[in-house]
């Protein structure tokens, strides 16, 4: 049966019977193919779960919310549950639909998701619902949609809870793990469109019957807990080394945080670097970075490499963007206030051009131009060709789905990691959301990969000492709350793990100021840092744009409500603001009518729709012009393409929200954890923002997916020696 990608329409649970609608969809392109059904037994089940129906299951589960805050959360959280399984699919003619006849027909209703209407339709005959659908969504691609390449026309064609409805004959079905939001959206859509068919919607919420939870035994070589990149790449990475693995992953698809990044990735790269020139403010860049004063020997030769490095490049006459491993590494360690781990660093930016082209090979695709994405520094950023991350999870379902040594275990909470008599980490004992409990044995080892602990406001406020950022508690996050909980090194501390440069907590200033969600922007302003200015609501400039995440972001929290807006105008990439999409895929027509972003002909009409004195903000844009053509700027801005000059203008309000945590557990280069002693505990490695050490004070734009794919492959490669 060959299946290319993949996405279902029937609920199924772990470690029960399983019932699966075998639904083939295209990612790219959302086109059915065929349909199956199909049940494996329970006792097939305990033994092994199909990475087939696994992978199907992750992207099925798709009615998930956009890239910010869901609820409150403690550091321990409770997964929400997912929808509902039965003991054995049922018919139409079998289901028992509550007494009351119902007006047949088709109804339709939207209820408000996390980032617009979420549309239903609902189909009934006398007696029961026959059908549901969701036909138009506005949520998060990957998350709230399917993994899409922004087509936003029936982006969720089947999803768990319609199916779980229509199965069940209730609306009482439970919410998908990692989707509340989405998930209530649907079901009061439902209702609604039940209304209007003249139910008594009370007899249509009965409870769901399920079974009495099961103690369930798995084995494999090798455990990976998360589903976020880092641990999809350790995943593919342990099979292509000849493990087989199972990925347990709390929420009820796979992605985590990596779903709504700026799906920007940093390597030198001398083809695309070889079409820009370097200006003389660039240069200062790096002349500048050469000049610091090192903190120890390994730091001088590292500069001293990077000075010959420079020296060569202009004796060879070049006059092009200079680019190396050496130099970015010193810019990553430079940029992080030289408080990370050298050696870590240096396994980040000399493994970078190998991760880019290991996730190509797997079949990821970017673009074709090099840029500086938001906070990136340097002009070697490569952006994903689909809507936010999903090109990198998909990449990663894609070959999952066709690679019979990986199972996937979703909805599924990792609780405790298992030792043997020696203290060798053995296995992971789990939960899932229908009470059962699991015991996962794994014969090689367990690769963490569950994420930072952004979205804990709790752990947040804990390791918040540095003096840097003030009480944090009312700050947002542009993390998913179901994701970024900490709940990972809290796990590996309980058997000893030492922790690492946990008060070193990143904010971004991309948080969109309805919710803090990194959604809802023009495309170039996380990845086009040269055709933009930052503007106050007084219409004023306040920081260099291209400059660090920390500093920009401390300069916004000193605005007027701690918020700004990206200012940018017809000169850039797009001319046509009727056709340009927002970097997840949005029309700005659509974002224009729900307040994500304002657009005007002028900017005295700009002026007068933010609220801000008009001559003041023509003479920031006329001082930030002037700039252009001098290559000096006032608040030390270095990169430049374009002149502010002709509308329509394009204003996107934002606000600085905690984005990253650059602590976690402690790693060596090959990415072992490590004890209070600085041994490796035997069978646990680490990799993503689950670990500490690699980013120091202040992580670079575009770092944290390189994070991923080169400690994530690092992972697989090194729990399967």
């Amino acid at each position: 049966m060959k299946i290319v990608d993949i996405f279902l329409s029937k609920q199924y649970s772990m470690g029960c019977d399983m019932y699966v609608c075998e639904r083939h969809i295209n990612i790219s392109t959302g086109h059915e193919a065929g349909e199956t059904l199909y049940m494996k037994g329970r006792e097939e089940m305990r033994k092994k779960l199909s990475c087939m129906a696994s992978v199907m299951l992750a992207v099925s589960l798709t009615a998930c919310s956009g890239g910010a805050q869901e609820a409150p959360t403690t550091a321990s959280p409770e997964p929400t549950t997912a929808a509902p399984t039965t003991e054995a699919p049922t018919t139409e003619a079998e289901t028992e639909a509550p007494e009351g006849a119902l007006t047949p027909g088709t109804y339709t209703a939207a209820k408000g998701g996390m980032n617009g209407q979420v549309e239903v339709e609902v189909v009934t005959d006398d007696t029961s619902i026959v059908s549901v659908k969701v036909t138009k969504d506005q949520e998060t691609p990957g998350i709230g949609s399917p993994l899409v390449d922004g087509e936003k026309e029936g982006t969720i064609p089947t999803i768990a809870i319609p199916a779980a409805i229509v199965e069940n004959q209730s609306i009482a079905v439970d919410a998908v793990a990692g989707a509340t939001i989405t998930s209530a959206a649907i079901k009061s859509a439902v209702e609604d469109c039940m209304t209007q068919a003249g139910a008594n919607v009370d007899d249509w919420k009965t409870p769901v019957d399920k079974e009495a939870p099961q103690e369930i035994e798995m084995d494999a070589d090798v455990i990976v807990v998360g589903g976020g990149g880092a641990g999809l790449a350790a995943a593919i990475s342990a099979s292509q080394n000849g493990a087989k693995v199972i990925v347990v992953e709390k929420n009820g698809a796979v992605g985590g945080d990596t779903l709504v990044c700026g799906a920007i990735y940093n390597n030198p790269d001398e083809e695309l670097q070889s079409k820009v020139e370097m200006s003389d403010a660039v240069k200062k860049t790096l002349e500048a970075g050469i000049a610091v004063e090192p903190v120890d020997d390994a730091h001088k030769e590292l500069m001293d490499t990077v000075a010959a490095e420079w020296k060569q490049h202009q004796a060879d006459g070049k006059t092009t963007l200079f680019d190396s491993e050496a130099w970015f590494t010193l810019q990553t360690y430079n940029g992080g206030d030289n408080v990370a781990e050298l050696p870590l660093v240096k396994v980040l930016c000399e493994n970078a051009v190998a991760g880019y082209d290991w996730i190509q090979e797997l079949g990821m695709e970017f673009n074709d131009t090099i840029g500086q994405g938001a906070g990136s520094l340097w002009q070697r950023t490569h952006t994903s060709t689909k809507p936010m991350g999903t090109g990198f999870i998909s990449t990663y379902v894609e070959n999952i789905a066709a690679d019979d040594n990986i199972q996937m275990v979703t909805s599924t909470t990792a609780k405790k990691l298992v030792q043997d008599d020696t203290g060798r980490v053995v296995g992971v004992e789990a939960e899932d959301v229908n009470g059962n409990t699991y015991k996962f044995s794994a014969s090689k080892g367990v690769v963490l990969a569950a994420g930072g602990f952004a979205a804990n406001s709790k752990m947040v406020n804990e390791y918040n000492t540095t003096g840097k950022w003030d009480d944090l508690s009312k700050v947002p996050t542009t993390n998913r709350f179901s994701c970024s909980q900490g709940d990972g090194i809290l796990m590996a501390q309980e058997i000893g793990a030492a922790l690492s440069q946990m008060e070193q907590i990143q904010l971004l200033y991309l948080g969109n100021v309805r919710d803090g969600g990194l959604t809802k922007y023009p495309a170039r302003c996380v990845n086009g840092t040269d055709q933009e200015i930052f503007i106050n609501k007084n219409g004023e400039r306040f920081v260099r744009e291209d400059g660090r995440r920390d500093e920009i972001c401390l300069q916004v929290l000193n605005q007027p409500d701690a918020m700004f807006y990206f200012l940018e105008s017809a000169d850039g990439d797009y001319t046509d603001v009727e056709t340009a999409l927002t970097a997840d895929g949005f029309t700005f027509q659509e974002m224009e009518e729900q307040g994500y972003i304002i657009i005007a002909d002028t900017l005295d009409e700009m002026a007068e729709k933010l609220g801000c004195d008009a001559e003041t903000l023509k003479a920031t844009v006329d001082t930030f012009n002037a700039s252009v053509d001098s290559g000096e700027d006032e608040f030390g801005r270095t990169l430049y393409s374009v002149k502010l000059e002709n509308g329509p203008f394009v204003a996107t309000p934002r606000q600085a929200c905690l984005h990253h945590t650059m602590g976690g557990v402690k790693i060596d280069t090959e990415g072992r954890v490590l004890d209070e002693s600085g041994a490796p505990i035997e069978g646990l490695v680490a990799a993503g923002e689950i670990t500490g050490g690699i980013h120091g004070g202040n992580r670079l734009g575009g770092n944290a997916v390189v994070d991923t794919v080169v400690f994530g492959k690092l992972a697989g490669e090194t729990i399967t020696k």
